[in-house]
């Protein structure tokens, strides 16, 4: 039987990690446990980015679609903008109220912060969705857009609105976690090394300090 790894890259994380003390972990010890091939390939390897573009293109539609429909609806964005998202938010109150499905802080929120300002919810709601799905489309910033249209769906199934949301938020939460090769068909694959990381611009900072110092 072949072995994911190397006996000696298993020798050397046994002897070090079952070895490691807590006074060597405090002290700021790393130890870097080797990928296994599956997440490897998935989150690490530009050759999986044809699975990620059909994920986004399903995911991105579904956003799109959304979206469009609300910023093209006067009860999301024009005369009556916030009809739409109070008449939403009153039957997830009366959900809660009926003990269904929304939970008591959750609607104590929607009732106290949100439905107050419904107008201002809607257009965030009805502009983001919509920048959700072009971003997941064009592959722009895709763990950033996958990473906030998850969000909406968590808003959306603690409001007690199932639907297609779970679907969503588990596809969504897959692209965050592929976010270096998941829009590598699209946009990122010039965006990200333009706009980099901030945490290779720390380490780039502190490489140039140990050469001053």
């Amino acid at each position: 039987m072949k072995l994911p790894y190397p006996i000696v890259e298993i020798r050397q994380y046994r002897s070090e990690v079952m070895g490691l003390t807590i006074k060597e972990e405090l002290r700021g010890k790393n130890i870097i446990v080797p990928e296994n091939p599956v997440s490897n390939f998935l989150f690490n390897n530009t050759r999986s980015g044809l699975l990620w573009l059909v994920i986004r293109l399903y995911l991105g539609y579904a956003w799109l679609d959304a979206g469009w429909h609300k910023v093209t609806s006067d009860k999301w964005v024009g005369s009556e903008a916030g009809a739409g998202l109070t008449g939403f938010i009153k039957g997830a109150i009366g959900k809660a109220a009926d003990g269904k499905d929304v939970t008591g802080w959750y609607a104590s929120f929607l009732e106290d912060v949100v439905l107050p300002r419904a107008e201002v919810f809607s257009y965030v709601v009805a502009f983001g969705e919509l920048l959700v799905g072009l971003g997941l489309i064009l592959g722009l910033l895709t763990g950033i857009a996958a990473f906030f249209g998850a969000f909406m769906n968590a808003c959306f199934l603690f409001a007690g609105t199932l639907s297609t949301n779970p679907l969503l938020f588990i596809l969504a939460t897959w692209i965050v976690l592929g976010w270096k090769v998941a829009g590598w068909y699209g946009l990122d694959r010039w965006a990200l090394p333009f706009l980099g990381t901030p945490w290779s611009s720390l380490k780039r900072r502190a490489n140039d300090q140990s050469v001053s110092s």
